[in-house]
C-alpha cells in the first residue's frame, strides 16, 4: 500500500465541501416537518431515496476510486513479480533435474552396451570359435 505522503499527491481538485451541508434525509425531514401535506411528504421521502451528490462529492469519490485502483494495480504487479520469481526458481530446479537424468541415462546406456558386448562374447565362447549355426547369426 502507499504511504500517507503518496496518497497526499492525489490532486485535490474540487474537494472543498460546501459548509454545513444537509443530506437528502435531513432535507426531507425538514420539508416534512414544515408542511402537513401527504403528497409533499411522499415527494420528500422519494428525494431522500435518490440522494443527489454534489460535484465536489463526485470528484472526491472519483479520486478515491483512482487511488484504490492505483493501489490494486501495484499489488497486482507485486504478485506477478513474486509469481515469476517462483517460476524462475522452478525452471532452474527442473533444468538441474533434467541434466542429472540425462547423465544417468548416458551412464545406463553405456552400461547396457557393455553388458551386451560381454553377453555376446560369452555366447561366442560357449559355441566355440567356429561352432555356430550359419543360418541364425546375431544381428543388431
Amino acid at each position: 500500500m502507499e504511504s500517507d505522503e503518496e496518497i497526499g499527491r492525489v490532486p485535490e481538485v474540487g474537494l472543498e465541501l460546501a459548509g454545513p451541508s444537509t443530506s437528502g434525509r435531513e432535507a426531507a425531514a425538514g420539508a416534512a416537518a414544515g408542511t402537513s401535506s401527504d403528497a409533499q411528504a411522499a415527494s420528500a421521502a422519494a428525494a431522500a431515496r435518490r440522494r443527489v451528490r454534489s460535484p465536489a462529492d463526485k470528484e472526491h469519490r472519483r479520486l478515491k476510486r483512482l487511488l484504490r485502483n492505483r493501489v490494486s494495480a501495484q499489488q497486482a504487479r507485486e504478485r506477478k513479480k513474486a509469481y515469476l520469481s517462483e517460476l524462475e526458481v522452478r525452471v532452474k530446479d527442473l533444468e538441474k533435474r533434467n541434466s542429472e537424468l540425462e547423465e544417468r541415462l548416458s551412464t545406463l546406456q553405456n552400461e547396457n552396451q557393455m553388458l551386451r558386448q560381454i553377453l555376446k562374447n560369452t555366447t561366442v565362447n560357449r559355441r566355440g570359435p567356429g561352432g555356430g549355426s550359419s543360418a541364425g547369426g546375431d544381428s543388431q
